[in-house]
């Protein structure tokens, strides 16, 4: 872990990284790639110093409320978070100023700030956003060494859903070859279906890979799936895109099952429900 100064926290858009790096260990981490300008060890966690601090000028700069969303580059709850609670002073923060909340995780640490999550979501909005790539948990333990288990995860959907705070499951990525199976999706959809989630995210079925995250990525085929990496070299080539022979099957099923259980899975309706602002007029009131 070391320190860097920074002099936002929030981008353009409203998106918020409080962190640089990773610890959980993924093998397809896209976030590892050298377009980031990630230009340290990547397991050497970056901090953004004083961020709280940061956080509170922007948002008390704000001219109205709005959707704030974390999470798409480092997850917030890795395995310093613990110790630090950056991620949880911010969050105490977004529900100060009457923000709305849409954060993404692969982690259960997530359950240690339901209360603030619940506030956020009864003052004005909070979608909390799960990542699942793998239904069996032995599998999950390779190709997500060091975090929740997909079971672990649904136990954080069932947990929001009882505590009212709406949820969405990214599918994605899906790695061709290992875990690109109906009999997997249909695991993971059971287990969107069981967490009453309001949406999935799928971008079709399979992986990214480019500079910097493709040499990892190979290393892990090479430790775990021996013969993998060359199946990838010979279908792939350098390509960004690695899409699974499955995925006209795939995206059948996923429509198919989502339709039945009434979970959102068009991408832009979910895009859309993700960004809205949502809030009762006895917001305005901390504006003015």
């Amino acid at each position: 872990m070391h320190y860097a100064d920074y002099k936002t926290i929030l981008s353009p858009t409203n998106g918020m990284n409080l962190y640089r790096g990773c610890t959980h260990g993924c093998i397809y981490c896209d976030s590892r790639s050298t377009c980031y300008q990630i230009n340290h060890d990547f397991e050497d966690i970056e901090v953004k110093r004083n961020a709280a601090a940061i956080l509170e000028s922007q948002l008390k700069r704000k001219r109205k409320p709005t959707m704030i969303s974390t999470g798409s580059m480092c997850d917030h709850y890795i395995h310093l978070e613990e110790e630090l609670q950056i991620t949880r002073e911010c969050l105490m923060l977004i529900e100060k100023y009457g923000f709305g909340l849409s954060i993404l995780t692969k982690s259960s640490r997530i359950l240690r700030d339901i209360d603030l999550l619940k506030a956020i979501n009864e003052k004005s909005k909070c979608v909390v956003q799960m990542t699942m790539t793998t239904y069996d948990e032995e599998l999950c333990r390779i190709i997500e060494p060091n975090v929740s288990t997909t079971s672990e995860r649904l136990t954080v959907l069932e947990a929001m859903h009882d505590a009212g705070i709406p949820t969405v499951v990214w599918i994605c990525p899906i790695l061709p070859f290992i875990n690109d199976s109906e009999e997997n999706l249909l695991g993971l959809l059971d287990y969107c279906a069981r967490g009453k989630v309001k949406g999935v995210i799928c971008f079709g079925f399979g992986t990214t890979m480019r500079e910097g995250s493709r040499d990892y990525f190979y290393a892990k085929l090479d430790e775990h799936f021996p013969g993998m990496k060359q199946r990838y070299i010979v279908t792939f080539g350098n390509s960004y895109e690695c899409n699974s022979p499955n995925n006209t099957e795939l995206m059948k099923t996923l429509k198919r099952e989502c339709s039945k259980n009434g979970i959102l899975w068009r991408f832009d309706e979910v895009y859309a429900y993700l960004r809205k602002f949502e809030v009762e007029e006895r917001q305005i009131s901390l504006f003015t």
